[in-house]
C-alpha cells in the first residue's frame, strides 16, 4: 500500500498553524533519484517514529529553579543533536519551528518533521545562517517557539554554536535547555552517538534553568560568555538525565 500524508492517522497538531519559512524547489536542486527519496523517505520515517513514539513513556525532571514549559509554549529552545528522535516525538504538539540546513539531508528532515507538525526555517551556521536567524525572529514575533540542535549539524558533540545566543540577543527571549535520554536505545556510531529509542522505553526529559538573553548590543566577548553559559546548561540537563536513570539523584 502506498502511503500519503493523509493516510497517516496518529495524533498530530494542526500543521496549518505552524510556520514554515522558505521552500525548496526540488526540480531545480535535486536529481530524479533524490526526488523519489524525498517523496518516500519522510513518510516512512515519520510513520516508524510514530509507531515507536506511541509506546514511549516520558518522565519529566528539572533542576532547582527550572520550570518545564507546557504546550503551547513560546521562546527559544535548545537540545543536543543526539536526542533528535525522542525530542521530535515528545515536542510535536509544541508547534515549533526548527532551523534546518538547505542541503538534501536537510530537506529530508524538514519534510519528515512537517508530517509531525513542525515548521522549518532553512539555513545553517555555514550557509544562509543570517537569513535563518532573521526568519526565526519572525516566528518568535508571532508568539511561536523555535528550536535549535545546539551542536548540529556536524558537531563537535556537546559544543553549542553561537546561533541561539545571537537570536536571543536579537529578540530578548530566554533560552530553554533540555535533554531526552531513553533508558533503552540503539546508539549509532556517528559523530553525535545518535540515539534511536527502542519501543516501550522509558525516556527522561531533563530541563535546566533558562539562559537569559544578552543585550541587543552585546559585543563578541559577551556573546561568547553567554554561549559558554548555554553550553553549561545543556550539559547539566544531559548529566542530570544520566544520573537519574543511574539512580544517582536524590528522590
Amino acid at each position: 500500500m502506498t502511503l500519503v500524508p493523509a493516510q497517516i492517522r496518529w495524533p498530530l497538531p494542526d500543521r496549518a498553524a505552524v510556520a514554515t519559512i522558505g521552500s525548496v524547489s526540488e526540480g531545480a536542486r535535486f536529481s530524479p533519484g533524490q526526488r523519489i527519496a524525498l517523496w518516500v523517505v519522510p513518510k516512512m520515517t515519520a510513520l516508524l517514529l510514530a509507531l515507536v513514539g506511541m509506546t514511549l513513556r516520558f518522565e519529566v525532571i528539572a533542576e532547582e529553579g527550572a520550570t518545564p514549559p507546557a504546550s503551547p509554549a513560546r521562546g527559544i529552545f535548545c537540545f543536543w543533536h543526539r536526542c533528535t528522535l525522542p525530542a521530535g516525538w515528545y515536542f510535536r504538539k509544541f508547534r515549533c519551528s526548527i532551523l534546518i540546513s538547505q542541503s538534501f539531508d536537510g530537506e529530508l528532515i524538514a519534510r519528515t518533521l512537517a508530517l509531525l507538525g513542525y515548521g522549518s526555517v532553512r539555513g545553517s551556521s555555514s550557509r544562509g545562517g543570517a537569513g535563518g536567524l532573521m526568519a526565526m525572529r519572525e516566528v518568535l514575533a508571532r508568539g511561536e517557539p523555535v528550536v535549535f540542535t545546539a551542536d548540529g549539524p556536524l558537531g563537535p558533540i556537546y559544543e553549542t554554536k553561537i546561533g541561539p545566543v545571537k537570536l536571543a540577543a536579537m529578540t530578548g527571549e530566554a533560552i530553554g535547555c533540555f535533554y531526552l535520554l531513553p533508558q533503552r536505545a540503539w546508539t549509532l556510531h556517528s559523530w553525535d552517538r545518535f540515539l534511536v529509542p527502542l519501543p516501550f522505553s522509558r525516556v527522561v526529559v531533563s530541563w535546566a534553568r533558562v539562559v537569559t538573553a544578552p543585550g541587543p548590543d552585546a559585543d563578541p566577548a559577551t556573546l561568547e560568555t553567554k554561549r559558554a553559559e548555554l553550553n553549561d546548561a545543556l550539559e547539566r540537563s544531559r548529566l542530570r538525565a544520566e544520573a537519574h536513570l543511574a539512580g544517582r539523584l536524590a528522590k
